[in-house]
């Protein structure tokens, strides 16, 4: 091999490094998400609904962990943000093994919306949040009445778990809706910087999802699994259930995921993303 042939393949290889190491443009993550959004709604619904159920099933790690760290640490101011490092489990769970979870589509199926926001775009996005949030909620009832009536809990983890979930729907309408907005945001924000965290995804998820639990923000996959395990106990009624928790909390994890967040990423993105179509 020739030195001029030795020094282009040296070239080359720099430039690969220099490549690897930039980070995306804005614009490339928006486009990077709007393909995933697009391959997520040519998704069958059957592969969606099961994906939805594991997503649900194994978000219950976030509770349980956050509940046996509780039961384990002693009763001292700094065991408050230790424990709250368990609710990331869950999430780092699902969101690694790519699994449906509402939340993460308040941005992925949105773009490809607002990139063509025609009636057929709009309606296979609602088929897909649909499909995906009655199967995460399934999946957190049925791992709910696992750890309620399995006899897998001591009955240490069994009562912080308690605990947890009569906090978790403690709130008032109104403030379970405002502490759903950070969270939305916050989980957006993760699907954003996913794509740029090559390697560092774990990290990104922990930190991320450990703020929402430290901050006592509303996540409403994560706090289904503690609604449901108090109502298949009879500790909850339906109706404040549903109105004063699920539905508040819904909102605001869409309000903050969607309409500020991803609506804002957008907006920074739009002439480029205009120019090049």
């Amino acid at each position: 091999m020739s030195k001029s042939d030795n020094d282009l393949i040296k070239q080359e290889k720099e430039k690969e490094a220099i490549e690897e190491a930039a980070a995306l443009s804005p614009r490339l993550i928006f486009e990077s998400i709007r393909r995933n959004g697009e391959e997520e709604l040519e998704r069958p619904m059957t592969a969606l609904w099961f994906s939805g159920i594991a997503a649900g099933l194994l978000i219950s790690f976030s509770v349980l962990t956050e509940a046996i760290l509780r039961s384990h640490l002693p009763d001292a101011e700094w065991a408050y943000i230790v424990e709250n490092f368990g609710y990331s489990l869950g999430f780092v769970l699902v969101i690694m093994a790519r699994l449906q979870l509402f939340t993460e589509n308040t941005i992925t199926t949105v773009v490809p919306v607002m990139i063509d926001p025609c009636a057929h775009t709009i309606g296979r996005t609602a088929r897909l949040w649909s499909a995906v949030l009655v199967a995460n909620i399934v999946g957190a009832f049925i791992v709910a009445a696992f750890f309620a009536f399995g006899g897998v809990l001591s009955d240490d983890v069994a009562a912080a778990f308690t605990d947890l979930s009569r906090h978790a729907t403690s709130f008032p309408a109104l403030e379970g809706f405002m502490r759903g907005i950070p969270a939305g945001v916050l989980i957006a924000a993760i699907v954003w910087m996913l794509p740029s965290s090559k390697r560092n995804e774990i990290g990104l998820i922990v930190l991320f999802t450990w703020l929402i639990a430290l901050g006592d923000f509303t996540h409403v996959i994560a706090g289904s699994v503690e609604m449901a395990y108090l109502m298949v106990q009879g500790q909850l009624a339906v109706g404040p259930a549903v109105l004063d928790f699920f539905l508040p909390v819904l909102l605001g994890n869409v309000v903050g995921g969607t309409m500020i967040f991803t609506v804002l990423t957008y907006a920074q993105v739009m002439p480029e993303v205009e120019e090049q179509r």
